[in-house]
């Protein structure tokens, strides 16, 4: 017996019950014992950003740190505890994550998160309350939703009575467009494998019916390389034809090739190409257009060139 999956509408009315009774019974119980987090959140993939308000005898020249913990391990931050305008004390904390990148070396779990002070020869540990958890905004950008750099997720979450964890989980192998050439007689393009190393890699030019393979080449720093001449992708019909690329090799699935770790909501437009008209040696001119679909897969388009255009 298969076990289902909470849907979206009863994850939200969850939500609101843990919220309701975090502000009604735990948060006014717990005054004065703990800082509550007025923003938190993961603004670049992969530093979690902290501004809390202080209990009434935390001072401001107190010493503090942000620690994470899980199962026995422990790595801590620097933080900073101030008077702000107001004449409140707050803390402020940007924690940078991830080994490849000089930042904590988290293990995938749920960490617990809290605040160490000092002053003099005291010691004093806050847990920190997340009131309101992070949530989407508008415009153009979108928060991170993983790092740019290693792939790897970072959530911000609440346990029962409010504490903050952070969430970390690996990132399944994907394949990130990295730079695109194109020549009169080829398009080139580069790219990287997040999550996993790929063995004998090649590349997949696929269109409606058709199919062209080309080996994908090392280029260093973790790049791959690969060439498809354009005359093999030549519009066989009077319409434009699109070629999705993807990458298969012998110990992964097949992955389309694109570019999914970024913070725009329109990659089709925020990274677009100039279409190019080019003729394969041969054959009748025709334009290309590198583009990015929605889902931010990488697609080649190629059409034939009328007399109007």
């Amino acid at each position: 017996m298969t076990r289902r999956r909470p849907t979206r509408a009863l994850r939200r009315r969850t939500a609101r019950v843990r919220s309701v009774l975090l502000r009604r019974y735990f948060l006014p119980r717990r005054q004065g014992r703990a800082a509550v987090l007025r923003y938190a959140a993961v603004l670049d993939g992969q530093t979690v950003n902290l501004h809390a308000r202080m209990p009434h005898w935390v001072r401001p020249d107190e010493g503090a740190r942000i620690e994470l913990r899980r199962r026995g391990r422990r790595h801590t931050a620097a933080a900073k505890v101030y008077s702000d305008h107001d004449g409140e004390v707050a803390m402020d904390a940007a924690v940078l994550l991830g080994q490849e990148v000089n930042g904590l070396p988290l293990t995938p779990g749920r960490w617990k998160i809290r605040l160490r002070l000092s002053r003099g020869l005291r010691r004093r540990s806050l847990p920190l309350l997340l009131v309101d958890p992070p949530v989407p905004y508008g415009g153009p950008t979108r928060p991170m939703e993983a790092s740019a750099a290693t792939g790897d997720r970072y959530r911000l979450g609440r346990g029962v009575t409010g504490n903050a964890l952070l969430t970390f989980s690996r990132p399944q192998p994907s394949t990130e467009v990295v730079r695109v050439h194109l020549t009169h007689s080829q398009v080139d393009v580069t790219f990287r494998v997040v999550g996993a190393e790929p063995e004998a890699p090649s590349v997949a030019f696929v269109a409606s019916g058709r199919r062209v393979e080309a080996v994908a080449e090392a280029s260093g720093d973790g790049l791959w390389q690969v060439v498809a001449p354009l005359d093999l992708m030549a519009p066989s019909r009077d319409r434009a034809e699109q070629w999705d690329l993807i990458l298969t090799s012998d110990n992964l699935r097949d992955m389309r090739l694109g570019r999914r770790l970024h913070d725009v909501r329109n990659p089709g437009r925020v990274f677009a190409y100039r279409q190019t008209a080019v003729t394969p040696v041969g054959l009748h001119p025709i334009l290309v257009l590198p583009r990015y679909t929605p889902a931010g897969n990488f697609r080649i388009q190629c059409s034939p060139m009328t007399e109007a255009v």
